[in-house]
């Protein structure tokens, strides 16, 4: 694929619905890889989908938890996947395989779960009502320290661009930066409303590429700020946000905001409606707004990280929003037209002769053209996929997935080692035999690898807290007065109707 192909010269963000990816089971959150070959989606009933990207077909399901998964993050390299849900459980999971790793028991519920974006040892949790957790694959964790006011544990944390960094926010608007390696207090602000009232901080994300992050306040204003002037404005500082983002005519609440894969762009997703806003960072200009259904609610928005396409949640289904694709061949050849009906072509007299005896003598000889030599073998780089401190992609990246063939109508024995029947060919009396062959010949079966458990323990973490994720549901049934779910039916359902 030629990537430079997807430059286009107009607008870089999608137009137009394009697409749904149904996972049968009520879709919760979702997550690109870096290359965007791969999305992955976190379900109600607590199963992993992975979609391949490029063909819009499921790759893999893991039936990763019991409870309906909240948060996902992939690994830098896309070997790996963690993944939160609502009962309290973090676990790593072997993207390939589809086997869990690691599984991390918290005592209280988890907002969100993020992958180190250079280190897969490392990951970042943040619980209810407690400080973000630094987690170490092998069991250990460091709390990551609030500010001198303990009391506000209404707390937000992300990783930066590269993960030297970790940016926390609480309901007073206090954002706190501390370098990952010690936990040391590089930079602190506070984000106000006018001149003195302060705002809760609601998330913060940040952009694949520069230097700048987003904070979405409860003050219905998205505020970008560049990383680098905060770090230079120290501690007790007070930065600029380069753009101040928000929707004047309906004050809309944001649900989830993100960047668009180069930075240029931002989406934010109402919390009212499935409506999706689209700004252009440098002017701060609003470009567009995508309708989904009406009455819909927004669930979660990931922008993919190469292309103009955004995938948008509502309802248990993932939408796929991306540019309309008009067919324009004068593109590759400058003399191309496009004809409505066929036309009789009138060639030159000359136009097929083997020299041409019509040229003009005064032009003179004809200019040999030498041979250049065309180098196939070597491989260059993208710069899309590079960050700018690195020279080379990295090989070992996991892209795509190999996906089984399905088949209708197997045969007896289809798919079983060689030399192993089915057992119904064998007689009674050649069993024993058959088996103690088989356990010579054969390797047995692979066993289920078994993960490691770990227990974190959090002091003052509550326990008794429902997850958002859960009590939205339960005011949502209690709003319907017990009328039938929303959502697509499951496959059960689906085979009783029919």
């Amino acid at each position: 694929m030629n990537l430079e192909l997807l430059e286009s010269f107009g607008q870089n963000y999608p137009e137009e619905f394009d697409g749904a990816l149904d996972c049968i089971s009520l879709a919760v959150t979702c997550a690109f890889n870096k290359r965007g070959t791969l999305l992955a989606v976190g379900c109600n009933d607590g199963r992993i989908v992975i979609w391949d990207f490029l063909t819009r077909g499921i790759a893999k399901i893991i039936s990763a938890h019991v409870h309906p998964v909240c948060s996902l993050s992939w690994s830098r390299n896309g070997h790996k996947l963690v993944s939160a849900s609502t009962d309290n459980n973090v676990c790593i999971w072997d993207v390939l395989s589809g086997e869990c790793e690691q599984k991390y028991r918290l005592p209280s519920p988890i907002l969100k779960v993020q992958f180190h974006p250079r280190n897969d040892k490392i990951f970042l949790v943040c619980p209810m009502r407690h400080a973000a957790v630094l987690v170490d694959t092998d069991g250990g964790h460091r709390i990551v320290p609030l500010d001198d006011d303990q009391s506000d544990l209404n707390i937000v944390a992300s990783f930066d661009r590269r993960g030297q960094y970790v940016y926390t926010g609480n309901a007073k608007g206090k954002v706190l930066v501390l370098s990952t390696s010690d936990l040391s207090l590089k930079a602190s602000f506070k984000v106000t409303q006018g001149t003195t009232s302060a705002t809760a901080v609601k998330s913060i994300e940040f952009a694949r590429r520069g230097d700048c992050f987003l904070i979405n306040t409860a003050d219905r204003v998205i505020r970008v700020y560049d990383s680098k002037e905060v770090l230079t404005c120290g501690k007790d500082g007070e930065p600029e946000p380069i753009q101040k983002l928000q929707d004047l005519v309906n004050k809309t609440m944001w649900k989830k905001c993100c960047f668009s894969g180069d930075g240029e762009y931002i989406c934010a997703g109402s919390a009212r409606q499935h409506a999706l806003y689209v700004w252009e960072k440098s002017i701060g200009n609003l470009v567009k707004i995508l309708h989904g259904t009406k009455g819909e609610l927004l669930l979660d928005v990931v922008w993919h990280p190469v292309r103009p396409i955004i995938a948008s949640i509502s309802s248990g289904v993932v939408s796929v929003w991306a540019q309309n694709q008009v067919e324009n061949w004068s593109a590759f050849a400058p003399d191309f037209k496009e004809l409505d009906e066929n036309v009789e072509y009138e060639e030159r007299e000359s136009e097929f002769d083997l020299s041409d005896e019509d040229k003009s003598v005064e032009l003179g000889p004809e200019k040999q053209e030498d041979d250049l030599e065309v180098d196939v073998s070597t491989i260059e780089p993208v710069a899309a996929f590079c960050s700018s401190d690195e020279e080379t992609e990295d090989i070992g990246a996991l892209q795509f997935l190999p996906i089984a063939p399905e088949v209708e109508d197997p045969e007896e024995g289809w798919g079983a080692p060689p030399g192993i029947g089915p057992p119904s060919d064998l007689q009674q009396d050649d069993k024993q035999q058959h088996s103690s062959s088989s356990k010579e010949n054969n390797s047995p079966a692979p066993k289920r690898r078994k993960f490691r458990s770990f227990e974190i323990q959090l002091e003052g973490a509550p326990t008794d807290e429902l997850h958002p994720l859960l009590s939205n549901r339960a005011k949502d049934k209690q709003q319907s007065g017990g009328k039938k779910a929303a959502g697509r039916p499951r496959t059960d359902d689906r085979k009783r109707t029919k």
